[in-house]
């Protein structure tokens, strides 16, 4: 049986069709690697890639396209919804089959150990490759974003587990490591008001006591003349996409709001849709088992 591992980076381009294609071809024609999506968004300024392949590999892929971000997106004219501190802004791998977590973890490091000598950027370790306790949070490590990062970098607390002790000075820093599947997702409300998005991303996300398994922020999509409460659902089994799309619902109807609609980024696991389907269809005893498709792939 062939170990597979899945990698889902993020950088911070999502404007340029160029730039992303650059980035995204890295991981196409290779032996070993498939790219099974990318997507950008503009206001965001931000691509998503999810690639599977055998862990050396795909190791080789990603790198490859680190070394593109860094060599074609610019920070310091960068702009947009979400927050970054690099090109190659945050880079995770997820143990599919074969793989346990400790052996993600060795290979987020391997990858970390190598961009930062190939292309002399500071990388961080986060999740379960964490160093230390403060480093797990991506968005603790995300705080004060490229803005910020020299002085960030300046305390004992933040010197980056490889690389130099200063930021790269057009890609940031990366962050890396092994990690649980997450799913990206968003939810569009009927208005244009960013407070409300904000408003309902601090009601419902575990930092401030809403859903365990959900971080949110609100977005302004300025393009769309919206604004959207993104979130990611870091454990599906345990937070799944019907709770959180629900207390969104909820809590956007203190404020005369209503949902224009959802926005998934990237993929999800089947399961996480066999949750959401059981919910609103009122399905009983039902689960994977019960998808036709699912018979078929056996």
């Amino acid at each position: 049986m062939k170990k597979i591992v899945e990698c889902v980076p993020n950088f911070s381009e999502g404007r340029d069709k160029d730039k992303i294609e650059a980035i995204a071809g890295a991981f196409r024609g290779k032996e070993g690697v498939k790219l099974l999506d990318y997507s950008a968004d503009r206001d965001h300024n931000r691509m998503v890639v999810t690639a599977v392949g055998e862990p050396e590999a795909l190791k080789a892929a990603v790198v490859e396209a680190i070394g593109v971000a860094v060599e074609v997106i610019d920070l310091r004219v960068h702009t947009g919804e979400h927050p970054r501190i690099g090109a190659a802004d945050v880079v995770p791998f997820i143990p599919v089959r074969g793989v346990t977590m400790e052996e993600a973890v060795e290979l987020s490091k391997d990858v970390a150990r190598e961009v930062a000598q190939r292309y002399g950027l500071p990388v961080y370790l986060y999740e379960r490759s964490a160093s230390a306790p403060h480093r797990t949070n991506l968005a603790d490590v995300r705080k004060g974003q490229f803005e910020g990062l020299a002085d960030k970098m300046l305390t004992p607390e933040w010197k980056p587990d490889f690389g130099p002790d200063s930021p790269h000075p057009t890609a940031g820093a990366a962050v890396i490591g092994a990690r649980m599947y997450l799913i990206a997702y968003n939810v569009n409300l009927n208005t244009d008001r960013l407070d409300i998005a904000k408003a309902i991303a601090r009601r419902i996300r575990h930092s401030n006591g809403g859903l365990r398994y959900c971080k949110a922020m609100g977005v302004d999509l300025a393009e769309k003349g919206i604004a959207q409460v993104s979130m990611n659902l870091t454990d599906y089994t345990q937070t799944a996409i019907y709770q959180a799309q629900e207390m969104v619902r909820m809590e956007a109807a203190r404020y005369g709001v209503t949902i224009a609609g959802g926005e998934l980024i990237g993929l999800m696991p089947l399961g996480a849709l066999v949750d959401t389907a059981a919910y609103y269809l009122g399905l009983e005893d039902f689960d994977e088992s019960r998808i036709l498709e699912s018979h078929l792939m056996e």
